[in-house]
């Protein structure tokens, strides 16, 4: 019974350890986790803490970060347009504090006035003055609230404009190699930090200083000994929020990642609903849930035990630091003549004293945090992007009524019409010549692979997983660059046309299609923005599409969401292919696109793609290989090498692996 005892705990924990690993990559930050509250003062933590105090770890901590100075000096470059602003908002800290604080004060003359029957003039003018000088510190904090949201939003704008128009030019290995989560932390957690940070904690900082340091002169100024027993009390406090808040911490911590397991946990057995009811899993899936959600209910009780105890803790000192200062102050009105009015606004300051401390406190882990979060951001903006293009590229501009290839120095409008009739017509002809590429590079996708596509050829590529044919599109999109050889459109090295022009020319369908949130009209625009109305249905019905389209409630105007989740599989791919179709791009690329609809389905999606494959250079990957029999040349690619190559009949009759393939001799991997 021994061992059971002491074996079950740290199996438990091995099981939460396994599981939070598992879901890391899902672990989300929750708006409106609320995290502890400090000891005194309103609450501007992270956490955004209920209680008198600097809320807790509300969020996941970024982190220290790793190069302050430079960071802090890139940030700095976001606000330096705002200077005066920033000045005049520090001015009004300045005032709002010492305002604060000489209103404070005005409670001795005015209860000392009573005290000593000076009458109700004296009274009047005490709280008109105090009046006044409150007033005074509202209007500064306005001035200075409504200036820094302004100088900080700016900021964040332009902040979330640079990383938005970086993200717009990273090459396609760096979505590869970073999850899309995280990416989107970048623009959301992240750049919040920085905005917390530039809203409240430089502000709160210095008003902390001015406050602590104001307060300190005036407790000395009112009464020395006083000063000594608040003082005296102050290393308990402090000793008391550090022993709270160090376990609050940890707790809220552990309860950020519990929470994130959960839910990590939840969206994965949501989304895959369907796998869990066909291999009857229901159980084990609610026994993971129960024994996560129990791991989550026992980090909560912790978390918000210690969190509730802060405030009270802190409260007790502090009614204690004031019972004692009261006592010690009503001897010395007795004794020493020490007057009432500078007693009562004593106590005052005695108990407002530790709130600029522990505020300061928080803030630093605020300011660290934003700090670590603006180098995450910044580690994005200085991510290479993709290649510059040559000095002088290939454009590609209609120049009357022809696509063709022009020098980007070239002014087309100075040319003769002799010259203008001269310029390269674009048609697609694409030769591949002995290319090598691999991802990393120890590992080669790609060797020495050579083949050629005339206009208006359909060239097919068949072979196993990871044997190389999405590689050779990606190339030839240059979402990658290769390492030897070259690739050719139209006897011009890629490398010298323009990215942009390059790919405006290149139309892709994919398995895996994708709609943004809009209507379908604007869906299938996104292939060419500036199509009209009637082009757009034009590519639906060379799609396909047109007929299943007007059925929706509203026809074109329907509006597409959650990537087109009111639409089946197969209407997704025909919008696809009226996308691809309405771009009139010369080359057109398929990637196994009927790979995952039926085969009613994948009728209706070949008979739009011979429409869309009319008169165009078409690449073809396909695991089924009845889509690619009437391909002019097929090409056989095993461990990135074309091992066969010819037309269907050519293959069958070598009766290689294309012949095994296609009677089911053998299987692609």
């Amino acid at each position: 019974m021994g061992q059971t005892k002491n074996t079950q705990p740290e199996l438990n924990q091995a099981r939460i350890d396994r599981l939070q690993k598992k879901y890391a990559s899902k672990q989300v930050n929750i708006p409106g986790l609320k995290g502890p509250g400090g000891p005194g003062g309103p609450g501007r933590g992270p956490g955004r803490g209920p209680g008198k105090g600097p809320g807790g770890p509300g969020r996941m901590p970024g982190g220290k970060p790793k190069n302050t100075s430079q960071t802090i000096g890139r940030l700095f470059g976001y606000i330096k347009g705002d200077v005066l602003k920033i000045v005049v908002a520090l001015v009004c800290v300045i005032i709002n504090t010492i305002a604060t604080l000489a209103g404070s004060y005005m409670l001795r003359p005015i209860i000392n006035g009573i005290t000593e029957g000076k009458g109700v003039a004296v009274l009047a003018q005490g709280l008109l003055t105090m009046l006044a000088i409150y007033m005074l510190a509202v209007a500064a904090q306005y001035i200075q609230q409504r200036l820094m949201i302004g100088v900080s939003q700016k900021a964040l704008k332009n902040l979330r404009d640079d990383l938005f128009h970086k993200v717009q030019k990273l090459p396609v290995r760096f979505y590869d190699t970073h999850n899309h989560g995280d990416i989107m932390s970048r623009f959301t957690n992240d750049v919040d930090a920085v905005g917390d940070m530039l809203n409240n904690t430089v502000i709160s900082i210095i008003s902390g200083v001015i406050s602590l340091v104001g307060t300190f002169a005036l407790m000395l100024y009112t009464n020395v000994w006083l000063t000594m027993v608040t003082v005296v009390m102050l290393p308990l406090m402090v000793f008391a929020g550090r022993m709270v808040g160090s376990f609050s911490r940890k707790f809220y911590k552990a309860q950020q990642a519990a929470l994130g397991t959960l839910n990590g946990f939840v969206e994965e057995t949501v989304t895959g609903q369907k796998v869990v009811k066909v291999f009857c899993h229901e159980a084990e899936a609610l026994d993971e849930f129960t024994f996560l959600n129990d791991d989550l209910r026992r980090k909560q009780i912790n978390a918000s035990f210690y969190g509730g105890i802060m405030g009270p803790v802190m409260g007790n000192i502090s009614q204690v630091s004031y019972a004692l200062t009261a006592c010690v102050g009503a001897v010395l009105c007795v004794l020493k003549g020490f007057d009432i009015g500078g007693l009562t606004i004593f106590v005052g300051y005695s108990r407002q004293f530790s709130r600029p401390i522990n505020e300061l406190s928080m803030q630093v882990n605020t300011i660290f945090s934003a700090l670590a979060g603006a180098e995450r951001v910044f580690d994005v903006m200085d991510s290479e992007p993709e290649l510059a293009d040559c000095e002088d590229p290939w454009q590609i501009k209609n120049v009357d009524g022809r696509d063709v290839y022009v020098k980007k120095s070239v002014n087309v409008d100075a040319l003769t019409a002799e010259e203008r009739a001269a310029l390269k017509t674009v048609e697609g002809d694409i030769k591949v010549d002995n290319i090598s590429f691999g991802y990393v590079p120890e590992k080669q996708v790609l060797k020495g692979v050579s083949l050629y596509a005339k206009p208006g050829q359909k060239i097919a590529f068949v072979g196993s997983t990871g044997a190389g044919k999405t590689t050779i599109t990606n190339l030839i999109n240059r979402f990658y660059d290769i390492d030897a050889g070259t690739i050719t459109i139209d006897d011009i090295d890629i490398m010298e046309i323009e990215r942009e022009s390059l790919r405006k020319n290149i139309a892709m369908v994919l398995q895996d299609t994708h709609l943004f949130t809009g209507t379908v009209r604007e869906n299938i625009r996104y292939g060419r923005l500036d199509a009209t109305d009637e082009e757009v249905e034009q590519a639906a019905k060379v799609a396909s599409a047109h007929s299943f389209i007007v059925r929706l409630e509203h026809g074109y105007d329907t509006m597409i969401e959650g990537d087109g989740a009111n639409l089946s599989q197969g209407q997704r791919q025909l919008l696809n292919i009226a996308r691809a179709a309405i771009s009139k791009a010369p080359i057109l690329i398929l990637d196994e696109a009927t790979s995952s609809v039926d085969t009613r389905t994948e009728k209706h999606i070949e008979r739009g793609m011979d429409r869309l494959m009319a008169q165009r250079t078409t690449l073809v990957i396909a695991h089924r290989l009845s889509t690619v029999r009437n391909a002019n040349a097929i090409m056989v690619l095993e461990n990135g090498v074309v091992i066969e190559r010819g037309d269907h009949d050519d293959l069958l009759a070598q009766k290689g692996r294309y012949y095994d393939l296609y009677t089911g001799l053998t299987e692609l991997d």
